[in-house]
């Protein structure tokens, strides 16, 4: 998964209310202080993670791995499991509010929508993740950790892991897959019945409707990356088009669609469907290991590429343990941390980390780590990456979705 889950009500509508405008953030600086005081300010603090608790290989490397190693520096780590990450955002915005200076949120997985809507609402502490001892190993040109779905980072979260959009399939049952996304849509209606995604505003078919629009309107780059009615006015009728086009091919000929992406998985798993997609390849791992699904399942590289993003750990300006949570995000930014957290058996996660800034020893403990037989390496799935667009995009598109294409 990209960290992101979808805000609920709340930070959906703040970032309604924020007219779609650059990061207008409230929210204090961190104390500028040498890292040997950040870590005596953490030691002995209690560090409550708040992130998405349905990835079981996450929650794992959360309990198991990073908790241990934070508590041999002092700090106490507790993770909050949520259902969607909006949940972090809305309480840290209701403790804002309050006025609370002692809250209940240290630190939240996140990115995307919720970033933003955070940023507009002065929710996340900023000017501290750039001084981490341990961001001296990613490279600072890295595009993927500059912006966040458009909404520059500029030090209010600190990276943690590489996602990529991918489309999945059944080889037992695709020998011969598609290579482009219009391949795919084309193969879908040639096969009716054998294909779905996500309804947005699932996160999952948020990312498959917005896929589309750049193949449904000339490819990667056409679309421009910023938000604008006038943009949407010109590319979202095609999108739609196209959409509508393929229901009837769908699952239950379009008539319902899975409502997450989990769903969607189940039917895959099923042999309802013989393609699924996730923005989490690594999840993919424990699926085939486990028997969910078949040990036939195999990522489909297109040709054009697909979206890739970074997840964050942001620190809301609420906490009162920030200075742990900050000793917190540079452990997980550590090449300890990245490389177990990189290994299929652990969790499988792309590394941040720039691989040419780390010493010969820490270059070779990724080198060594075992390759997955599902997920390809990062170099080949994030081959012709394409940026995603900016959070503004979502919600016109989800609600197009919704008019023009589903009740339809």
């Amino acid at each position: 998964m990209a960290a992101a889950r979808r805000p609920i009500a709340a930070g959906a509508a703040l970032l309604a209310l924020a007219g779609c405008a650059a990061p207008a953030s409230e929210a204090p600086g961190a104390a500028d202080r040498p890292w040997d005081e950040v870590l005596a300010a953490a030691e002995g603090q209690t560090v409550d993670l708040w992130m998405y608790g349905g990835d079981e290989a996450g929650n794992a490397y959360v309990d198991d791995v990073l908790a241990p190693a934070a508590a041999e520096l002092g700090v106490t780590l507790r993770r909050v499991p949520v259902a969607d990450t909006g949940d972090a955002l809305d309480r840290v915005l209701a403790e804002r509010q309050a006025g609370t200076t002692e809250g209940d949120v240290d630190l939240v997985w996140v990115n995307g929508e919720n970033y933003a809507a955070g940023r507009q609402a002065g929710a996340w502490l900023c000017d501290w993740a750039l001084d981490l001892p341990n961001r001296q190993y990613t490279d600072p040109g890295d595009p993927l950790l500059q912006n966040d779905f458009g909404v520059p980072v500029e030090g209010c979260e600190s990276p943690w892991h590489k996602a990529q959009f991918t489309l999945v399939y059944d080889s037992a049952r695709v020998p011969e897959p598609p290579t482009t996304l219009a391949g795919v849509l084309d193969w879908a209606q040639a096969n009716p019945g054998r294909f779905t995604y996500p309804a947005p505003p699932d996160f999952t078919g948020s990312v498959f409707v917005r896929q589309v629009l750049t193949t449904a309107t000339g490819g990667a780059g056409e679309v421009p990356l910023e938000y604008s009615q006038e943009a949407y006015d010109q590319y979202a009728p095609e999108l739609f088009d196209r959409l509508a086009e393929l229901a009837p091919a769908l699952w239950r000929e379009g008539s319902t669609h899975p409502q997450s992406q989990q769903e969607l998985d189940r039917l895959f798993a099923d042999g309802e469907v013989d393609m699924t997609m996730t923005y989490g390849p690594a999840t993919l791992i424990d699926l085939v290991a486990d028997g969910t699904f078949p040990d036939t399942t195999r990522v489909l590289t297109l040709e054009e590429g697909t979206f890739g993003n970074a997840s964050f750990l942001a620190i809301p300006s609420t906490s009162g343990d920030s200075a742990g949570a900050q000793v917190v995000a540079d452990l997980a930014l550590s090449p300890a941390q990245q490389v177990a957290k990189a290994d299929p058996g652990t969790w499988g996660q792309f590394t941040v980390l720039d691989l040419d800034r780390l010493d010969e020893a820490d270059r070779a403990a990724f080198e060594q780590l075992p390759p997955s037989p599902v997920v390809p390496p990062y170099e080949e799935l994030s081959r012709n990456a394409q940026p995603e667009l900016s959070a503004e995009w979502v919600a016109p598109l989800d609600e197009g979705w919704r008019r023009s294409v589903l009740a339809s």
